[in-house]
């Protein structure tokens, strides 16, 4: 709203009104904007939320040793987050870019998914709302997402599909024209795009639609997998909220450089015009998320809830797809990655032992973050477990650090990428 307001007044010439053409300008306005509203905010809601006896139920002491500590706690926190990102979103972004009205979209809808199940946690069952509404909310996302990346005529890039020699140094220029494209990003290869379509050259004509409908398929398994990472993740004060931030500031970074078409031309990588607002957007989340931990570092005085980690996932997932970035996401997002992947581990490795009458554990507990906080002698004495370590308990507060450190190398390895191949 403010970006046509200022536009409209530098056509008079009004001093300074320019600034808001610049998307570092505006980009670091919503990061402190979103700062403020999430610590005034949060405070209030807190307090709101204490007032009206709304909290998450006592943890379970034999998973969590410290969940005595956090009772009363309010939760629901995720609210905080989303307000103090689509606040600013609103009043600094351009409303008319398809990317912006895409992020807000999913952060909306995944957010009132989430609210739906925290509420109902909270009033009916400790269980929260059934699972395959959870995956269907979050399928119908990467279904709406991944149709109007491939309908919508503003969703289009320029592929840097021309490399010329000049005197020995290679320069990457881009198609004049814009096209609608199934291109991604191949991390580590030299000239590394890979395009859908290109699995269906038996279809002849039928192969541009049929890359089209394996990218929707792609998009729909991203957002749910991502979003489902993130949910899991959400289990330690700090955790998630850490994580996230240091994620939505590198896919900042990307976003830049893909709207950017001389560093997209520099990094040989696709220009996604309109993507700058991706990076408005990403900042307001990013000062959300590190407003958002002030009152949810160690101890937690309120807990994010689905409200937020589901939003978190579908934000992080569409951003990565609209800048042609998903393969990236196993290096981005390697910590909800591998708590997801410890949970089918978990799961399937407890099914084989129990068709043989045994009690089989691949890890102490899962997610993956739970395995580092079980106490000697806490697990029953039939339990077998395949990976026993560590063998003590590490305390939340330096689980939680080493996780953001963890992300913080891979993220690093992921921008590298754009140089590396």
């Amino acid at each position: 709203m403010l970006y046509y307001l200022f536009r409209y007044l530098s056509e008079f010439g009004i001093s300074g009104a320019h600034l808001w053409t610049y998307i570092s300008f505006r980009a670091i306005l919503t990061l402190v904007l979103s700062l403020i509203i999430s610590a005034w905010f949060g405070e209030w809601f807190i307090k709101y939320m204490k007032r009206r006896n709304l909290s998450e139920e006592q943890r379970d002491a034999s998973i969590d040793p410290y969940g005595v500590e956090k009772k009363g706690v309010p939760t629901m926190g995720g609210i905080i987050i989303i307000v103090a990102t689509v606040v600013p979103a609103l009043l600094l972004g351009r409303l008319r870019n398809i990317y912006m009205l895409l992020m807000l979209g999913t952060t909306v809808w995944l957010g009132l998914l989430g609210f739906w199940d925290d509420y109902t946690k909270m009033s009916k069952s400790k269980d929260g709302i059934r699972p395959i509404f959870k995956l269907a909310g979050q399928a119908l996302l990467g279904l709406v997402v991944g149709l109007v990346l491939w309908l919508s005529p503003d969703a289009v890039v320029h592929e840097n599909v021309i490399t010329e020699r000049q005197n020995g140094v290679e320069v990457v220029t881009h198609t004049s024209e814009p096209v609608k494209s199934t291109v991604t990003t191949i991390p580590f290869v030299k000239n590394n795009n890979l395009r859908y379509s290109d699995a269906f050259l038996w279809l002849g004509q039928y192969r541009t639609a049929a890359g089209w409908i394996l990218f929707v398929i792609v998009t729909v398994f991203i957002v749910m997998a991502v979003s489902n990472g993130a949910n899991m993740n959400d289990g330690m004060d700090g955790m998630c909220a850490g994580n996230s931030a240091i994620i939505c500031l590198t896919l900042g970074i990307l976003a830049y450089v893909s709207s950017h078409i001389n560093m997209a031309a520099y990094l040989n990588i696709m220009f996604v015009p309109g993507s700058e607002e991706l990076v408005v957007f990403l900042m307001a989340f990013v000062g959300a998320l590190i407003g958002f931990l002030w009152y949810n570092a160690y101890p937690a005085q309120i807990f994010m809830g689905d409200t937020g980690s589901l939003a978190i996932g579908g934000i992080v997932a569409v951003t990565a797809i609209i800048i042609h970035k998903e393969l990236l996401l196993p290096l981005i997002c390697f910590i909800f990655f591998i708590e997801s992947v410890s949970v089918l581990l978990q799961t399937n490795y407890a099914r084989f032992g129990n068709k043989r009458g045994l009690k089989l554990r691949f890890f102490k507990r899962a997610p993956i973050h739970d395995t580092f906080r079980v106490k000697p002698g806490q697990l029953p004495a039939d339990f077998r477990v395949l990976l026993n370590w560590p063998k003590g308990c590490w305390l939340e507060s330096k689980i939680t650090t080493r996780f953001w450190i963890i992300t913080i190398m891979m993220c690093a390895l992921a921008i590298v990428t754009l140089k590396i191949r």
